[in-house]
């Protein structure tokens, strides 16, 4: 009875931020040049057009795990706009969702020329959503549950919105986003079913160093839920190194929750936290982009000892010839 507990309390604790929101759950994958998946505003505001491709994939070792791909592609329209797309396929045990989104950005450039970086930006996402149950195996053994509709496969779609701000000033940077910033539900667990659930990021950082020697970039991630007061802070740290072909960079990144779960022990009651610790690696070459990351959930009450693989792909299209004169590799 206890370990059923202390696996059921563990599978919270990692799956709560994973599903606490409808569409692309907010990982570390942000930090691997991908901030458009997480910020609207971003779309456009490079130098370049992005193509990135993501793919994650959690316990290895258990059947049904969760698993998530990402395809996304944004660049500049005009010299004050910018647009996106993104494709992702989530899937978790029974339960998967597909989608795709739409993105517009605006740009107001302050810098009195090209080469100077001072730029604010807003943009909006629009997302079209499917959520599907897989209830073909719930009943094999013939028991009735009247919570289960029988051997079939439930769907619903349903649309959502993002909107947020970005503010880059030569190497400093911060970002404010809201997820599902328009109310939503679906019908696919009956009476159970929960509103889409409103999620508040805001994320800063800041890069200094010698072009010609080591970039430092420490940055924080903040993430609020409306509904259920959920609160996470990312503190992350990475290291850049200009090659002659490109530049090979990594960092650490170090996810804790703000809330906390209680669980039983053979000496009473004790408390854990979700925390998770993630290395990343990084190199770009000519204009593409490889990084892998691993996220390892630590603490005493844990699903098992793998962790989350996370591989991204990218290509850079379309850069301009002059690069702004600052230290800023998410707009270089």
């Amino acid at each position: 009875m206890f370990l059923k507990f202390s696996v059921s309390i563990c599978f919270l604790f990692v799956t709560c931020f994973t599903y606490s929101q409808e569409g692309i759950a907010v990982y570390s994958d942000y930090l691997s040049d991908n901030y458009y998946l997480i910020h609207p505003s971003m779309a456009g505001a490079a130098n370049c057009a992005k193509v990135r491709l993501t793919s994650r994939k959690q316990w290895f070792s258990q059947d049904d795990a969760p698993a998530m791909q990402t395809l996304s592609f944004n660049g500049k329209i005009g010299d004050k706009s910018g647009a996106g797309i993104i494709l992702f396929n989530d899937k978790n045990g029974y339960h998967s969702q597909k989608g795709v989104k739409l993105t517009y950005a605006y740009h107001l450039m302050f810098s009195r020329d090209e080469v100077d970086l001072n730029q604010l930006s807003f943009g909006i996402s629009a997302g079209l959503i499917q959520s599907q149950l897989d209830e073909t195996t719930f009943l094999l053994s013939g028991d009735y549950d009247p919570i289960v509709n029988g051997n079939i496969v439930q769907k619903d779609s349903y649309v959502n919105f993002d909107i947020g701000a970005s503010y880059n000033f030569l190497d400093f940077y911060v970002h404010a986003t809201v997820k599902n910033a328009v109310e939503t539900r679906r019908e696919i667990y009956t009476e159970y079913e929960s509103d889409n659930l409103r999620k508040y990021l805001v994320s800063g950082g800041y890069v200094f160093g010698n072009k010609k020697g080591i970039l430092w970039e420490p940055s924080v991630l903040l993430q609020l839920v409306e509904q259920t007061k959920e609160k996470t802070v990312d503190l992350n740290l990475k290291a850049y190194k200009n090659m002659d072909f490109g530049s090979v960079w990594g960092g650490l990144s170090y996810r804790r929750s703000l809330d906390g779960a209680q669980y039983e022990t053979n000496s009473g009651v004790a408390s854990q936290k979700l925390q998770y610790i993630t290395p990343i690696l990084g190199v770009n070459y000519k204009n593409f982009m490889f990084a892998y990351t691993y996220s390892n959930v630590t603490g005493p009450v844990k699903f098992d000892n793998g962790g989350f693989h996370q591989i991204t792909l990218g290509i850079d299209l379309f850069c301009k010839k002059e690069k702004y004169n600052c230290n800023c590799p998410a707009i270089n």
